[in-house]
């Protein structure tokens, strides 16, 4: 009993400052970035990429479609997607797993993520059940419930195939009933039909949850809920075929820089002679290009496969959290998006309600 406690004080004293997520209406970054413009290096890459994505925000005809990879979320930004969705600045969103369900949905069940503090000593941590992305904490005990949420969603679907949306969607109503956070990227994106796509969705908690429920259901002979990633790769590109003009807002590389970017030369592929790349593209990465981890390709190399104009695009080579707060923040109160009204894409496929 003794040990239980101490382990239980001692996990305590790790999980105690909780990770405080910015938020971008609360200051002005429009004079920073304006300065910044003026400067050289990644501080005027960040200038502009600001004034293209401005641009997206005024151009009535542009669909914005925001990719995520990487931890940004559980890393302070997780309030910044959601603001973004709620006021109208991003249409779709095309994310890691992780991202979606293990950051977002995570705390829409009202979990936290903590800050490390001092050194770390993984060994402890792990006897704790506490998992760690760089400096950031997470209960591993609070991570099994979220896995078992999404095993109990699927529990109560009618057994089939579903695309990563259609079950991001059911994820969203479920918070609607059952969520202890007002300002969730999936709770927000399911009351304001904004589609989320997870190309590689159980690469994540999602993925545990859904096993679980397979082989529950296998067990008991019976057919299950299964995740379609090729209806995602058509639906996303019917987005794409229907939006016309578009714009990345790109965070990280990855599954979902590319998904996005496909889309374009999949519509080719179906016949589509007259759909444009994307006309405008911002992507924030620390991936390097000389040794090809820079997912495939810079936004200037993707215009020679068909997918990206390389007139309205910016690399910004720069960790997430640092800069990506200034960009939000000066487009918020720069307010193009004050005018540009829903475009509730889920209704393409009919789920609206």
């Amino acid at each position: 009993m003794k040990e239980n406690a101490k382990k239980t004080n001692r996990k305590a004293a790790l999980l105690n400052r909780e990770v405080a997520h910015i938020d971008i209406a609360a200051f002005d970054a429009r004079p920073i970035v304006s300065a910044m413009e003026r400067m050289s290096f990644s501080s005027r890459d960040l200038g502009r990429a600001t004034a293209i994505y401005n641009k997206m925000l005024a151009d009535p005809a542009c669909t914005v479609i925001l990719t995520l990879a990487g931890s940004t979320s559980a890393g302070g930004c997780m309030d910044l997607y959601a603001d973004l969705v709620r006021n109208d600045m991003v249409d779709c969103v095309v994310a890691t797993g992780a991202s979606i369900v293990d950051m977002d949905f995570f705390e829409g069940l009202g979990f936290k993520h903590y800050q490390a503090e001092g050194a770390v000593d993984d060994d402890e941590l792990r006897r704790q059940m506490i998992d760690r992305i760089y400096d950031t904490y997470i209960d591993e005990e609070d991570l099994q419930n979220c896995d078992f949420a999404i095993g109990g969603i699927a529990d109560n679907l009618d057994p089939g195939n579903y695309s990563s949306r259609a079950f991001i969607r059911e994820m969203g109503r479920y918070l609607t009933r059952h969520g202890r956070k007002d300002n969730s990227l999936v709770k927000l994106a399911y009351e304001k039909d904004v589609p989320i796509f997870c190309p590689a969705f159980s690469d994540s908690s999602a993925g545990f949850g859904l096993v679980k429920h397979q082989v529950g259901r296998i067990k008991a002979g019976k057919p299950y809920v299964s995740i379609d990633s090729v209806a995602d790769f058509r639906e996303l590109t019917h987005v794409k075929v229907e939006a016309g003009t578009t714009g990345l807002l790109m965070i990280g590389g990855g599954v979902p820089k590319n998904f996005a970017q496909d889309t374009v030369v999949c519509a080719e592929i179906l016949g589509h002679d007259n759909v444009e790349m994307h006309k405008y593209a911002v992507q924030i990465t620390v991936a390097d290009v000389r040794d090809g981890a820079c997912s495939s390709s810079t936004l200037k190399e993707a215009c020679s496969w068909g997918k990206v104009s390389p007139v309205e695009e910016q690399m910004v080579f720069a960790e997430a959290t640092t800069v990506l707060p200034l960009l939000a923040s000066s487009a918020f109160h720069e307010g193009h998006w004050k005018t540009r009204g829903e475009k509730r894409l889920s209704r393409l496929f009919g789920t609206a309600g």
